[in-house]
């Protein structure tokens, strides 16, 4: 009796052991081929709001000269990026400005931007890019994880499969930038709120 089953029970345990190595060989992969579906939609939503941002948004008055150059967006992010960025931007203004999107380099002139998206590919040079905008009129956007402290003004987080932001008012007064109360009303949080 225990010889005719054991071939048996082998046979299911090898049965088994088959269909896990199946799903463990097999499941990377469709992550992989469904991850770019999944990162196209999120940077679809973050290049829209992006080109949003700005109309609730209060820059220091620099004269006509401003107002009438184009609304610079910079981007530091790979081309896939950059190009929904740029589609998004296609026909849309701020305050009657066109928006122009700029692909950059770390170390590139930051002159005529007024928002510098970060992307989370370029997080090593996070640091380095927000030191060069210190105290600049320019709206700084990067993406980390949720209670991750980047030093950005707006940072996206991606919660339940849904893209949100959060806000550091301290880092925007540091740039002389007024967020609008619309902006801070749909804000996943706000930080350095004033208590006054």
């Amino acid at each position: 009796m225990t010889h005719s089953r054991l071939p048996c029970e082998t046979q299911h345990v090898w049965r088994i052991a088959a269909a896990i190595l199946w799903v463990v060989v097999t499941t990377p992969a469709a992550a992989a081929s469904a991850n770019p579906q999944t990162q196209a939609a999120e940077y679809e939503i973050k290049a829209s709001f992006l080109c949003k941002f700005g109309n609730y948004v209060e820059w220091p008055s620099q004269g006509s000269e401003r107002s009438e150059a184009p609304f610079g967006i910079g981007v530091i992010a790979s081309d896939a990026v950059v190009d929904e960025l740029t589609r998004a931007a296609r026909g849309q203004t701020v305050n009657g400005r066109p928006i122009v999107v700029r692909r950059l380099l770390v170390g590139d002139r930051l002159d005529g931007l007024d928002i510098l998206f970060v992307a989370r590919s370029h997080i090593a040079q996070l640091a380095e890019t927000l030191a060069a905008v210190k105290g600049q009129a320019i709206l700084t956007v990067t993406e980390s994880d949720p209670g991750t402290p980047v030093g950005s003004i707006v940072n996206f987080v991606v919660v339940a499969d849904k893209v949100k932001f959060d806000i550091a008012l301290q880092q925007a007064e540091q740039s002389n930038l007024k967020i609008s109360a619309r902006l801070l009303g749909v804000a996943r949080s706000v930080s350095g709120r004033s208590t006054q």
